[in-house]
Parts: structure tokens; sequence; C-alpha cells
């Protein structure tokens, strides 16, 4: 459908092209580029946003995407009833809304960012929202939802691309500085630490470098960690830095940023990248305490299992029902020249051991296939990584050296198989086996961060120009988090005290429910919710302490809000927007 109106063709350099059909020629903006792997190359993704003036080929007819695309055109004849949508989804606006409010997110953000701080909101909204960072769809979504920013006024993704580009990183500096002064300093908390990286596609980026990509995709990747407060599930702060730098050798820069925050009394969650000996010793010189995984089962590790084998696992006054494990706790040193007592938490897990066991013999039954398909070959050497669990045998004669079979080394198997099904868990502080884990499990909620952050977020990777841009794209990207980190908190609890586990009651589940709530824009010009709230979304929403007479007050604010606005009444033929065919 096309609007009665004419406007002037958008001058946007490699993004408004042009294509004649049936001796109409239309205008496609593109809103998308594809890389295409088999060709090696990225393919535009356009749509239609209207068709050139017969008369003048410098004026087109716009269509009802054109104001998607550009919704700061002065189009005055359609502009008051059809820039917004007349059926917009306020469902999760309105919870996520609460959450902002709760956070003092709006306060924080119109002190730091100013006139500009309700795009901010509305950007990080969008990620969570719509599962995408990607600029060029944000217009769509500002069609279809209420706005944080001043009057609800929409934005054209350039406008968005150069918002972002404008934040200063001094402003994300002062937000950490912020937002953590307003964190628990007083009791004791554990911080749960982890990081990613990113690949990046990006022009003029200093910090991106080759680096181990944990999605091995061998791009140019950056590095992105974030501190989580396990104690009170809330995201503290996040840090980058270049994708050739390794997360142990970063954790002791991040221990010096949570002192600067104003933390003392911490211990800190890690996984095993973070095993080291610089690192154990750095964060005794701290003063801080830390709850670890031990890397991999060297000898030391090895030894410790052997030692304890067969005293735990039957009994049930080390079984931890919950993990559905059994547990001991045994004191030592954690290296010769260690200072301190350690505290070795050693776990067994029988289906761990069955899973182990199975991956174990899998291995080595594709090595032996292998090396079987090598013999009578000359000049073959069979790989280390094989030999450890392979004697290769060969056949020499003057130069020629010919690889006959390999025999498996039952001993080293043997002395593995036994190992299967066996972790453990090294703590500071003495505590039981149970505490320990407990621990150590409640990382999930920072794995969560990051999870949400790649598969829910849009965020795999970044398609941007310089540094600046990646900087405030990640600055945004954890205001989302905050955000994101709290509605699934309120979920999880509501799942909690119900003592049911909902498949709606998941972050993306409920995101989709909540959005089914909708005002549709009536002939008088008013919007109204379109229908009751269901059952679902009731349940959904009291994990936010909402009910539907909540909803219901809600959408007659945005309501008048909407009208005082646009003016809608008595325009536009009571509202109705003007569209011909």
């Amino acid at each position: 459908m096309y609007a009665n109106v004419r406007a002037k063709i958008p001058e946007e350099k490699g993004k408004v092209t042009r294509k004649k059909i049936n001796g109409t020629t239309y205008i496609y903006y593109q809103i998308d580029r594809v890389y295409n792997p088999e060709k090696k190359y990225s393919i535009p993704k356009s749509t239609p946003i209207g068709k050139i003036c017969e008369d003048d080929p410098s004026m087109m007819i716009p269509n009802e995407r054109y104001l998607t695309f550009f919704p700061e055109a002065d189009l005055p004849d359609v502009k008051k009833s059809a820039y917004r949508s007349a059926c917009l989804r306020v469902g999760t606006y309105m919870v996520l809304r609460r959450i902002i409010a709760q956070y003092h997110l709006d306060e924080l953000m119109s002190e730091l960012i100013g006139k500009d701080s309700g795009l901010f909101l509305d950007i990080a909204v969008y990620t969570i929202i719509a599962e995408n960072n990607a600029g060029q769809y944000y217009p769509d979504y500002a069609y279809n939802h209420p706005l944080f920013t001043d009057k609800m006024k929409m934005y054209s993704d350039s406008k968005v691309s150069d918002f972002i580009g404008s934040i200063k990183k001094s402003q994300s500096v002062e937000f950490l500085n912020k937002w953590n002064k307003n964190r628990d300093h007083r009791e004791k908390i554990y911080i749960s630490y982890d990081s990613t990286n990113k690949n990046c596609q990006a022009g003029d980026v200093d910090f991106v470098e080759i680096g181990h990509a944990k999605d091995d995709q061998n791009k140019p990747v950056l590095n992105y960690s974030i501190a989580y407060d396990r104690n009170n599930r809330e995201p503290l702060f996040y840090e980058m830095y270049p994708g050739s730098i390794v997360d142990v050798s970063q954790l002791q820069y991040m221990l010096e940023k949570t002192s600067g925050y104003g933390y003392r009394r911490v211990g800190f969650i890690l996984d095993r990248g973070y095993f080291s000996k610089e690192n154990i010793r750095y964060m005794d010189k701290c003063g801080y305490d830390f709850v670890i995984m031990m890397k991999g089962m060297k000898k030391y590790a090895s030894d410790l299992v052997m030692k304890n084998k067969g005293s735990f696992e039957e009994s049930r006054s080390h079984s931890i029902r919950y993990y559905k494990v059994s547990g001991t706790t045994v004191k030592g040193k954690l290296f010769p020249s260690d200072e301190k007592d350690r505290y070795f938490h050693i776990y067994y897990n029988e289906r761990k051991r069955t899973a182990e066991r199975e991956q174990l013999e899998e291995k080595i039954d594709r090595m032996a296939t292998y090396l079987a398909n090598q013999e009578g070959k000359t000049q073959y050497e069979c790989p280390s990584a094989f030999c450890h669990y392979f004697d290769p045998i060969y056949h020499v004669q003057g130069d020629e050296k010919t690889f006959m079979f390999a025999r498996e080394r039952q001993d080293v198997i043997d002395s593995e198989i036994k190992l299967c099904g066996y972790f453990i868990i090294i703590t500071s502080e003495k505590m039981s086996a149970e505490e320990a884990l407990d621990l150590y499990k409640s990382r999930d909620g920072s794995e969560k961060l990051f999870r949400g952050d790649k598969s829910y977020l849009g965020n795999k990777s970044f398609r941007v120009h310089g540094s600046e841009s990646v900087n405030n794209k990640i600055f945004i990207e954890f205001v989302a988090l905050i955000i994101r980190n709290r509605f699934y908190t309120y979920l999880k609890e509501q799942m909690r005290k119900s003592e049911k586990k909902e498949n709606f009651m998941t972050v993306p589940a409920a995101l989709r429910e909540l959005e089914k709530i909708e005002m549709i824009r009536q002939t008088d010009g008013n919007y109204r919710l379109d229908h009751a709230v269901t059952a679902t979304q009731k349940e959904i929403l009291k994990a936010f302490d909402m009910t539907e007479r909540n909803i219901r007050e809600q959408a007659i604010g945005i309501n008048q809000k909407l009208q005082m606005i646009d003016q809608i009444k008595g325009d536009n033929d009571n509202g109705q927007t003007k569209y011909i065919d």
C-alpha cells in the first residue's frame, strides 16, 4: 500500500537502489548484508520502500515501510497516524520498564547520557525483546513498541548508528563506577567471573586480534569478561581485552579492578581456565578467597582420587542428593612451595563415570581404526597424542622405516578408566564438599549471562567500524544483560515458589508470551488492550508482582501519552491511516 503523498528519494550511498519491474521503478532500501560462505561474499538484503514518481525521477511515492526506516521524514498527510503501528506490543515493555525503574537505570542514564538516554534504553530493551543487536532492524522494533525516548520519538537506523558512535568511553566508565557504588559492599560476596570471546567483523578496532576463539572460526576476536555477584545475583562489571590475551593472564587485572570498585570482603568462583600457580598466589596476596575447579586429572589430582577412592562413593553420609553426587573433603598443599592448607573436595558421579568411559573408549576405538589404516606405510610417524594410548611398532631396514601396527597401552587406559566420574574443586576456606559444590554451581548465573548474550541478544559477533563503536555496543549490551538477568531471576524465584517448572517460564518463552499483550488503535484514535490477559500471562506477571490490573492501568497511561504526543483525535479521518493501493 502506498501513501497518497510524495517524498524525496533518500540519499544514502550504497543503501538505496532502484529496480524496474513491469515498467514501474521501485526504490529498495538495504537493511542487512548476509554472508554467503559458498560464494565467500556478502549478499545485500533489501526491502521496497516506495516507487518513483512518473513525472519526477527525484521523487517517490512511499509505502508503509518508508516511515519505518525514515521516521524523521516530514510527511504531514500521513505521519500523525501512520508513523506508529496500529498494533503496539506492550507486555514486555511494561515488565522491563518496571525492572528499569527498580534499578533506577532511567535516572542513571539520564544523568550520564543526557537527552538521548531514552534512546539508549530503547536500544538495550530492543536487544532483549528482538534478540538482536543489529541497528538496521531497530526501526521495525520502534514501529511496533512503546518507547523510552522523549515523546516516544522514533529514530532511523542511521540515527541509531550515529548515537552509538557518539557515546564516550568516559560515560561507560562512569556508569560502572556508579553502578558498583550502589552495590552491597558490607557483607562478604562471592563473585563468579567468567569470560567469552566475540568474533569481530570490523574495520579499525585496535584491540581485536587473532586469538583463541571458543567457537573456532579462525576470525579476529576480542575477549569479554563479566563479574557476577553470586549472593545478590547481579552482574557487577565487565571488561574487554585483546583476543590474544588468555583468561589466566587477565585475572590479576580484574582482581585489582574489584578492589577499585570498593569490594573488600570478596571470594571468587572460577572455572578451570583460571587454574594456575600464579593466580592462586596473587589471590592469596590480595586476601581473596576462592572456589576453583581443578584443571584436568594431572598426577597430583589422580593421586588424590586414587588415595580416597572407595572411601566415600557408597556411603550415604557422603551423598549430596541435590546434585546426585558423592563427595568428601581432604586438606593439603596445592603445590610443593604452597604455604597454606587448601581444601580439596573430591566428587564422584555415576552418570559422569558412564559418559566419560564411553567417550574414552570411543576415542581409543577411533585411534585404533586410524592406526590400522596406516599399517604397512613407510615413513609414517605415530602422533604423540596417539602414543599416549598406543605403542607403535616399526620395522626398520636400512633407511626405510615401515609402520607395522600399534599395541594398546592397557595400563594407561585402565588408569584413566579408574578416574572416570571423578572431579575436584579446591577452596581456600574450610567448608564441606556440599557447600563447595553449591558455591561452584552458582556459576550458572554468570554462564546464563553469556548464554543469553550470545544466544538471545544477538551478540555472537560485532559488525561495526572502529574501537569506539565496539566499546559502546558492549556498554549497551551490559545494561541489557543487567535487565535481562533480573528478568531471569524473577522467573526463577516464581518457579521456586510455585514448585513448578513450566516451559513458559524460561526467558525466551516468557518474552514471546508477554509480546502477545497488545494495544490496538481504533477508529476514535485511542489505543486499547486487544483482549484480557491470559492465564499463562498472569502466571508470568506474578513473577514481577504484577497483575492484570497493573497492565490495564499502564495501558491507559500509554494511550494518554500517545494522545498527547500525536494529537490523534480529530486528525486524518478519526485516526485512520490515509493509504491507497
